[in-house]
Order: C-alpha cells, then structure tokens, then sequence
C-alpha cells in the first residue's frame, strides 16, 4: 500500500497559510489520566506515546491537536517530550504543524491572554498554529474573546485562529468578529462521523462552507462503533464504561440501527483491502470536498497505523454518495 502522502496529498486550512494532511493525530489520549477530561483514557507510557506519533507523522500526518484541558496541560507536554526525541534523532518529521486549545468554562476573555505563555511552555516553545476555544461557554462574549485571539495573533504568540464546538450562529459571529481585525477564522472543531450529522442537519456544515471555514472532525468512528467491533463481538461492550456506553449508542437498538451502514463499510473495505473504520474515515476526509479534516486518536501503534492507512486510497464518488444514504438511516 502506498504511502499517506502519495495519496492525500495537503489542503489548506480553511482561509490560512496552513496546509494540512487530511488526517491529524488527535492527542487527548495523552493526559496521563490527569485533570476531569483525561480519566478517560489510561496513563501511556513515554515509549508508547514516542512510537504513535512516529508512525502518524511518518506515515503522512503533518499536524497534531491537543489541548490544555487534556490534563491540565500534561498532553501538550507529552507531545513536547516526543517531539524533542525526533528532533534528537534528526527525523525530518519532528516539526509538525501544532493545534492546541483555551479551556472557557468559567473565565474570562483576559485568561486566553493570561494564560498563553503557559501554554507555549508546557509545548516546549514550539509555535501554535492554530489557537481553538475549545467551547462556546464561558464568562465573556464571543467578541472579547475573539478580541482577545486577534491580540495574539498581532503579538505573534499564535498563528490562527479556531474554534470548538460552536453552532452556526457562534461560528459566523466569530467569524465577522475577527474580519475586523483582518482575519478570518479558520476552523470549528465538532463532532462528526457517519454515525453523528447534526452538523449536516443544523446548518453548521453549510455555514462553514460558504465562509470557507474547515471542519476538525472529532470522534469519527462514533468511540470505536464504525470499526465494526462491536458488531462482530458485542461482548466487548461489556468493558466500555457506562458513560461512554450512553455517548456512542452501544446499545441493542442503536447497534441494529448502524448495521446496514456496519454492512456496508465491511463491503468496501473488502474491495480495497483495508479495515472498515479506514473506510468510515476516508469518506469523512472527501464526501465534503476539502472542507472537513479529522483527528482520530490513537493509544496503540497499531491504531496509528490504521490511521494513516485511510490516506492510501480515495472511495469513489458512487461509494461516498452510497454511504451518505446509508448513514441517514442511521442516525438517532
């Protein structure tokens, strides 16, 4: 099989300078099993964490996403840490494109400035990117935090700016927003997967289309669910906790509703001898033309390698539009 970039080559982002691989690797699974979010994942070893992001950047990925709620701060470190092992080694891959997120619940729009050199120290000095509110809930209106990204953009402690889980409405203001200062916003980072459009339901996709914003599709293969798994050995579910249970729909009505589209992705993965979640992921990367980028994430290697295996080939437009029917039928 022939390599990512072969394959995929890089789009822009959004209205950016920035060119991306249309996988990134996401980094929540980093925390340590730190701070509320990070309990989710368990503590990965430093050779664990060393060998995933080696095989993504290698196999074709050139950015990554993290976070300073991912931890408090203790992903961003670990992808530091990795990274300065690269560099060590002279691998040409020690420099990728870096995405990293302002945590908003219960502060205020003076914390995004605040709180930014922490967050380049604990990256090790490397450049941000692309800086996200990470959501649309905090103590400030979306124009004094959009106020407060521009003044770093201007001071030049980050490249561009996103957002995360906004709607349509939150985004275009966003947007607007930030024309004022003679930028555009670049991204909106939200769920999305064959499993979960709301976004193609609540005019999210639409606006970030006609905006020329891109999509950073987290969770796209539905907490493991368009892998197949758990269709092909449902005892599996009884190891996944109940809250993750209740998020992805792990249940009997929920898994015999995403059968015909389990169905389907098994069919196609037959045809170009991949995995059915490399299958759920390439039509996430090209259904919408260039618009929408992903970021699974990976806690083995071997998830990593199925990753970046997903950029080797592209479904033809008969495939992307028949699972787009399929999908319908399978959502909530």
């Amino acid at each position: 099989m022939e390599s990512g970039w072969a394959t995929a080559g890089l789009r822009p982002l959004g209205q950016s300078a920035l060119l991306v691989s249309p996988l990134g690797l996401g980094c929540w699974q980093f925390s340590r099993g730190k701070g509320i979010v990070g309990k989710y994942w368990s503590n990965l070893e430093d050779a664990d964490i060393l060998e995933i992001v080696r095989v993504s950047l290698e196999g074709g990925m050139n950015w990554v996403d993290t976070a300073e709620i991912y931890g408090g701060g203790k992903s961003e470190e670990a992808l530091a840490h990795v990274l300065d092992q690269l560099k060590r080694e002279n691998s040409p891959h020690a420099t990728p494109l870096i995405a990293t997120k302002w945590w908003p619940l219960f502060r205020t729009a003076n914390s995004i400035t605040s709180t930014i050199d922490e967050r380049l120290r604990c990256l090790g000095g490397r450049d941000i990117d692309l800086y996200q509110i990470h959501q649309p809930f905090s103590l400030s209106s979306i124009a004094s935090e959009m106020k407060a990204m521009a003044g770093l953009v201007q001071a030049g402690k980050i490249r561009n700016i996103g957002v995360s889980n906004y709607s349509a409405k939150q985004m275009t203001e966003a947007h607007q927003l930030l024309r004022q200062y003679g930028l555009n916003l670049v991204s909106n980072q939200v769920k999305y997967n064959l499993l979960d459009r709301k976004i193609d339901r609540n005019g999210t996709m639409a606006a970030a289309k006609e905006l020329g914003i891109s999509i950073i599709a987290y969770s796209p293969l539905q907490q493991g669910i368009l892998t197949g798994r758990f269709h092909q050995d449902p005892a599996q579910i009884q190891a996944i906790s109940r809250m993750r249970k209740l998020q992805s729909g792990l249940d009997d009505k929920g898994l015999a509703r995403s059968k015909p589209l389990i169905e389907s992705l098994k069919g196609l993965a037959e045809k170009y001898g991949v995995t059915p979640g490399q299958i759920a992921l390439n039509w996430l990367i090209y259904y919408n033309g260039d618009t929408v980028v992903a970021i699974p994430g990976a806690s083995k290697v071997r998830h990593a390698q199925e990753n970046i295996g997903a950029m080797s080939f592209r479904l033809e437009q008969g495939e992307l539009d028949h699972l787009n029917e399929v999908s319908w039928s399978a959502q909530k």
